[in-house]
């Protein structure tokens, strides 16, 4: 897979897709390499006419880790004091547009799940000359009054670091039993060997710490938020624990004309039985910024 410097990072990415059609970037979330973007979504994306583009955030995957700031204070984070951040998400959405921006992309339709749902509307906000459409997938606004994470969800994310990859392996069956969509459970197979591959691609808790600051220290966007002006869609798992449906009725609220697409049974994941109609959705709302 390639990289390219933007925003003084190198930044691993592909895609797929014929490079003459409009572009489509897929921002994934907090600690998830590009690859949990799977590869037949991402060509069913492609098959409707899209040049589908996803990418490594910063401390994750094979793009460039933030080393030699501040220890992340996950503790004081939670309880309101994010000074430990080394960077926040308002820097990893200027990553997002400068890929664009190094791969010669003017415009694309931005789509992110989970962090990256929040990534991808500071990307609209920050640099609404390269949003094309907004899609934001199992996310929340900022504002922590709305999309909290139950309990158990919360425990599952902050669970200790695995020490091996067959510990890595077992928390990935863990955690998705916990956020998981009930109504579309993963098989263990599949969860043990994707979470055997990531291990295998790239295994860099440390990253995993500074991502979960940054969040903490994303101020609220819901006012923001009302001065979006491309066609947006929102989409939420009605069983989703660790943002919880409320965050993404607020965001949808907070966007004008967003369209809300609630999935019955799905949890804080994509599983294939949804992605037909994830990606209708998602077409249907990058077309809508075609025929405006």
């Amino acid at each position: 897979m390639p990289n390219v410097r933007a925003n003084g990072i190198d930044i691993e990415y592909d895609e797929c897709g014929n490079p003459n059609d409009p572009a489509l970037l897929l921002i994934m979330g907090f600690t998830a390499q590009m690859t949990a973007w799977d590869e037949e979504f991402c060509r069913l994306l492609a098959g409707e006419g899209f040049r589908v583009i996803r990418f490594d955030n910063r401390d994750c995957g094979l793009t460039t880790k933030i080393e030699g700031g501040p220890d992340p204070d996950i503790t004081a984070a939670i309880g309101g004091d994010a000074s430990s951040a080394a960077y926040t998400l308002d820097d990893m959405a200027d990553d997002a547009a400068g890929l664009l921006d190094a791969l010669g992309v003017a415009k694309a339709h931005i789509v992110g799940a989970s962090m990256g749902g929040m990534i991808a509307q500071l990307v609209a906000l920050r640099h609404p000359d390269k949003a094309l459409s907004l899609c934001s997938i199992m996310s929340s606004t900022g504002d922590r009054t709305v999309g909290e994470p139950t309990p158990e969800a919360m425990s599952a994310l902050l669970q200790p670091i695995p020490q091996s990859r067959d510990e890595a392996i077992e928390r990935g069956v863990s955690v998705n039993g916990i956020i998981g969509s009930p109504g579309y459970p993963t098989p263990e197979a599949k969860l043990r060997e994707r979470s055997g591959r990531a291990y295998d691609r790239q295994f860099y808790p440390a990253g995993n710490a500074r991502q979960l600051v940054a969040i903490m220290a994303q101020e609220d966007r819901t006012e923001a938020l009302g001065g979006v002006d491309v066609p947006a869609l929102v989409i939420h798992g009605a069983a989703d624990p660790l943002v919880q449906p409320s965050g993404g009725e607020a965001t949808a609220k907070a966007i004008p004309g967003a369209e809300l697409l609630t999935i019955e049974g799905m949890g804080h994941d994509l599983p294939e039985q949804v992605w037909p109609l994830v990606v209708e959705a998602i077409v249907g709302n990058a077309r809508k910024a075609v025929s405006s």
